[in-house]
């Protein structure tokens, strides 16, 4: 079940740990897409504080939230970009998006196969999404105290073998917040050196948050080629070689 935009809102914009839980993760993403000049950029779920970098370069910024979830007004102080939507039956049309980010949307679906063959139906031809969510193996899942406690968390080799069966590419497979779950100052303090190192470890050992970067796969033309052979041959060129 999806969280309320109010209590997600507050998480991100209004705690210590939130803001710290944003950067994490942002960062982590600017390194699988340092930019979008030109593309067309949406989130599912809760994006919101993952979107803000490509703002001012994308050509079209979507924030899609759950119905189940609420809507807010997003960016603040700017035209609104944010849109309530129903889980598996988003406004847009297909094949319309080169990028698109979940957070919070698919570790709290009921219907994550329907969720997933509609990302699929959005991404254009060779677009690529990130699906960021909760770790079965990290500390954040384990505690109910921020957003990353609900819903279903997912080892990484878990998520891998959802997304191919739903006709995605695997990429780039990262992992985030390596800061406990905590707003006490010593460990606040020392996010930049629990970052840098929990980037060294094996991809098993996931922080917080599991991040895949799945690229859409067309499926392969379907029927049968088969060869003829012509038992005469053509006579197109007859007198070519022997002029009349």
């Amino acid at each position: 079940m999806h969280q309320d935009v109010q209590d997600l809102r507050s998480f991100y914009y209004r705690s210590t740990l939130g803001r710290a839980a944003q950067v994490s993760i942002r960062d982590r993403l600017l390194e699988i897409w340092p930019e979008a000049k030109g593309q067309t950029v949406a989130g599912f779920g809760f994006a919101v504080p993952l979107l803000t970098p490509y703002l001012s370069e994308a050509r079209r910024v979507i924030a899609l939230m759950p119905a189940p979830q609420g809507v807010m007004h997003w960016p603040a102080g700017l035209p609104n970009v944010s849109v309530l939507a129903e889980e598996t039956r988003w406004p847009i049309e297909t094949g319309r998006l080169d990028k698109l980010v979940l957070l919070h949307g698919l570790e709290g679906s009921e219907h994550p196969s329907d969720l997933l063959a509609e990302c699929w139906r959005a991404l254009g031809p060779g677009g690529r999404a990130v699906f960021i969510v909760p770790s079965r193996g990290g500390l954040w899942s384990r505690s109910d105290a921020t957003p990353f406690g609900y819903g279903q968390p997912y080892t990484p080799g878990q998520l891998e073998i959802l997304l191919k069966r739903h006709g995605f590419t695997l990429g780039t497979v990262r992992s985030a917040l390596f800061l406990p779950p905590t707003g006490r100052r010593f460990w606040l303090r020392s996010q930049g050196l629990m970052e840098r190192l929990g980037r060294c470890l094996p991809s098993m050992l996931a922080g917080g948050v599991v991040m895949v970067e799945a690229m859409k796969r067309l499926p392969a033309p379907g029927g049968r080629i088969r060869a003829e052979r012509r038992r005469q041959p053509v006579g197109a060129l007859k007198g070519a070689t022997r002029p009349a």
